[in-house]
């Protein structure tokens, strides 16, 4: 009964071993530097340095597939200059499967909120971010807070099923700040009135304050999540890909360039407003095949600064594919 367990345990330790010799023997960090990367002690750094050479996983090259991982994450993150890139293993059977990328987001904000000080996330939504945050293992931080970047009502008057915010809030017990507003208004009047009151501009302002903004990329084509999922009409969604749409971020859509653009549904769009990183950090959360095009573009535009995505994307990505 326990076979499963001790072999992801030992799975899980070979891989921290490999990640510690990719960054001693092939990246020439210190073992003070790798204590400080992989966030452990200065011995435990040097045993698992010493166990990627007994495991046979150091020898001419590393020989562990989190290697090619590990240089498609620092090749991403030279050309894009990004705070932080994460590139785990494609699924084989699966290219669409966002298992490892969710895993990698959900380690990444733990770290994040085992923070003694006080910091501010900032939250989209979507299928990669929730089952991320279905990872996040229970908490208690109440000094951080934590704010949705995105309207999640349904022109019928449905919730996503996919909101992050609250499900996040229940696991850490942070103060959480909703935008409890459609994603896109009737009109541009109505937008307007929305924004003006109060609570709204008080969420908007505590989100660009925000340490961490952690959000999904979406595609904008025929399975757009927008689209499926209810909050645009097939022909809204013709419209925006008239208009040059390659990628969608809580409900704004940009071009190829990584513009947000000023026509169709975005001139009706309640969430917080899309802008470039400039120096915080916007960490893209997105996989497959599909997405490529629309990660291209918010990496043009400087929509985000860091990413978790998977081998097979990364290397599209590198690639121009």
């Amino acid at each position: 009964m326990d076979k499963p367990k001790t072999d992801k345990t030992e799975k899980s330790r070979l891989d921290d071993a490999a990640r510690a010799g990719w960054l001693y023997y092939i990246a020439g960090n210190t073992q003070d530097e790798i204590a400080g990367k992989l966030n452990v002690s200065r011995p435990t750094a040097q045993r698992l340095v010493s166990l990627a050479l007994s495991q046979r996983l150091i020898t001419f090259r590393l020989d562990h597939p989190i290697a090619a991982c590990m240089d498609l994450s620092r090749r991403l993150a030279e050309r894009y200059d990004l705070k932080h890139c994460d590139v785990v293993p494609t699924d084989p059977q699966n290219k669409t499967n966002v298992a490892g990328v969710a895993g990698s987001a959900a380690a990444f904000l733990e770290q994040m909120l085992a923070a003694t000080m006080p910091i501010i996330v900032a939250l989209g939504t979507g299928r990669t971010l929730r089952a991320a945050v279905d990872q996040i293992r229970p908490m208690v931080c109440p000094h951080h807070q934590l704010v949705s970047l995105v309207g999640n009502i349904a022109p019928d008057g449905s919730a996503s099923f996919f909101d992050t915010l609250t499900r996040l809030a229940d696991l850490t017990q942070a103060r959480h700040y909703p935008i409890p507003l459609p994603l896109v208004a009737a009109n541009a009047a109505e937008r307007e009135l929305l924004l003006s009151l109060e609570p709204v501009r008080h969420v908007h302002a505590l989100a660009a304050r925000a340490d961490l903004t952690i959000i999904g990329v979406g595609q904008m084509d025929a399975q757009a999540q927008q689209f499926i999922d209810g909050f645009i009409s097939r022909e809204q969604l013709l419209d925006l890909m008239r208009a040059g749409a390659a990628g969608e971020m809580v409900g704004w859509a940009y071009d190829e360039r990584g513009q947000v653009l000023t026509a169709g549904t975005n001139t009706r769009i309640t969430s917080v407003p899309l802008k470039p990183a400039d120096g915080r950090l916007v960490l893209g959360v997105a996989v497959g095949p599909a997405k490529v095009k629309a990660i291209r573009a918010a990496l043009a535009g400087h929509l985000i600064s860091g990413l978790i995505t998977d081998e097979a994307t990364a290397a599209a990505l590198l690639s121009g594919g």
